[in-house]
């Protein structure tokens, strides 16, 4: 008696060769369908499911599959004698490979003009059923989902005459990572409720890391499927070595940077900090700017352009060593200069798509924080001068720089500009006048005349009085304090401008 094997696909790639393989090798094909016409059309035999179930589909193909002759074909225990038993009472024959894939949700969705009924349409029931009915019976049932796994397959039935138990429960564990997977962008698509009773996120395997922060921890890369094309997932890698985890902590960070921009802009980071931010007409003018902000720091540091690459800046950044160049585009001679480096990694992103994921999730042991992401920029602040001198037009333009560029700085976070480009960054203190000191010491005697950005408050009037020794003119913070008005009065006494957004900037 032929043994069986029941093909029902949507991606279709690959799906006649394997058909034509199986029936060399002595199986009966059942199938439905697309999938079924296709293969007679290739001179494929076929047997159709409706001739096993002795009933017609119906509900316009909702109910094909979902029947006893084709479930107990699936679930019975090939070495059960009861099982056994039951079948042949009931005229059930064991179904040995079950190669399915599922209507496509997914693409479906993507779809720009999408309608909610076509949605729900292409929620496979059928599909879903067959295979986790397969993968739970895999010790006898081979179960195949992904086209990857026809070769394996084959081979084993070929060398063997029956897959290995082995790669039956590495099969079944890819179906039910599968499955889980689909009724996530499911569940996901149809939730309306900010914070669900219980949220499952699915990823795609991206690439296998080198290593993780440090040589001996392992790592991976994930990305999501319905992800923004703003995003390292989906960058386009031009030159260079592979991505490692630090970089794509960093390359993320100068990303989320350089889209606050609408001017030229360029963003140096270093370990998930700026160390150099400039504005300019041009993306080589604002390049020159970040590089001015720190020379030092912007060694071996990731560099994010919001403008096309030319030539004139390519040799500039040629003459420093980065780790990674991330912008729209680059010019045929940008690219012939910069490629000359062969380490350098050279990555294109598409910036029209300036959208952010609207939650950003974190792992902690034993569980994940979700929050909705920090989209709150100036003009969004309700602006208060709280001092007798208000800011002059040019401290506002620095004070506009500062307040979008002290948000990504891990907190405390400190950031002395001028309208141009970063002076000083003080990052990550434990205490807020410790990141004001660094970055005065940083920005040094241009200090003079510039402005400070404070990501929070000030508990105390220490900060505004280290910038009033170092002659900064204006400061921005959010206020709120119960010692704002000490910090009100010092700057008064300095003759120095003050405005309160009433909003934080906290990074941890």
């Amino acid at each position: 008696m032929a043994k069986r094997a029941l093909i029902s696909v949507s991606n279709k790639e690959g799906i006649v060769e394997f058909a034509k393989e199986l029936v060399a090798l002595g199986y009966e094909i059942l199938s439905t369908g697309g999938t079924k016409k296709l293969l007679q059309e290739n001179n494929v035999p076929v047997t159709g499911v409706d001739e096993v179930t002795k009933f017609p589909e119906i509900l316009d193909g909702r109910v094909k599959t979902l029947n006893p002759m084709i479930h107990g074909g699936l679930l019975g225990k090939f070495d059960d004698p009861s099982h056994q038993a039951q079948m042949k009472e009931h005229g059930i024959k064991p179904i040995e490979i079950v190669c399915v894939n599922l209507y496509p949700f997914v693409e479906t969705i993507s779809k720009p003009d999408v309608t909610y009924e076509d949605a729900i349409e292409n929620i496979d029931i059928g599909g879903p059923t067959m295979l986790r009915a397969a993968a739970k019976n895999h010790q006898y049932v081979t179960v195949i989902v992904d086209s990857s796994d026809y070769e394996t397959v084959l081979e084993e039935l070929k060398a063997n005459g029956a897959t290995t138990f082995e790669t039956r429960k590495k099969l079944a564990a890819k179906v039910f990572r599968h499955t889980a997977s689909y009724d996530a962008y499911i569940s996901n698509y149809l939730t309306e409720e900010q914070f669900p009773e219980s949220l499952t996120l699915t990823y795609e395997l991206k690439q296998t890391l080198r290593y993780g922060e440090n040589p001996h921890q392992k790592a991976a890369f994930y990305k999501k499927r319905l992800g923004s094309d703003f995003s390292l997932a989906y960058a386009t890698q031009l030159h260079g070595k592979e991505l490692s985890y630090n970089n794509i902590q960093d390359g993320n960070a100068a990303l989320q940077i350089a889209k606050e921009f609408k001017v030229p802009a360029a963003v140096a980071v270093k370990h998930m900090n700026p160390c150099g931010v400039g504005i300019g007409k041009t993306i080589e003018e604002a390049f020159d700017r970040a590089y001015e902000a720190d020379p030092v720091s912007i060694f071996g540091g990731i560099i994010a352009l919001n403008r096309e690459v030319d030539a004139a800046t390519a040799e500039k950044l040629s003459k420093i060593f980065l780790e990674i160049i991330i912008a729209p585009s680059f010019t045929e001679k940008a690219l012939e200069i910069l490629t000359n480096k062969k380490n350098i990694r050279l990555l294109t992103i598409n910036f029209s798509q300036e959208k952010k994921d609207p939650f950003k999730v974190v792992s902690v042991e034993g569980g994940l924080l979700v929050q909705e992401e920090d989209t709150y920029g100036f003009e969004d602040a309700d602006i208060k001068v709280v001092t007798d001198r208000e800011p002059t037009e040019e401290e506002w333009e620095a004070l506009k720089l500062g307040w979008a560029v002290v948000k990504h700085v891990k907190s405390n976070a400190i950031v002395v500009n001028n309208k141009e480009m970063t002076l000083g960054i003080g990052a990550g203190q434990m205490n807020r006048v410790g990141s004001a000191k660094i970055a005065i010491e940083q920005a040094g005697e241009k200090a003079k005349g510039a402005v400070m950005a404070s990501d929070a408050f000030f508990p105390m009037p220490d900060t505004v009085e280290e910038a009033i020794k170092a002659g900064i003119t204006a400061i921005i913070q959010p206020g709120g304090s119960i010692r704002d008005q000490d910090s009100i009065d010092a700057a008064n006494k300095a003759g120095i401008a003050m405005v309160f957004t009433g909003v934080r900037h906290f990074k941890h």
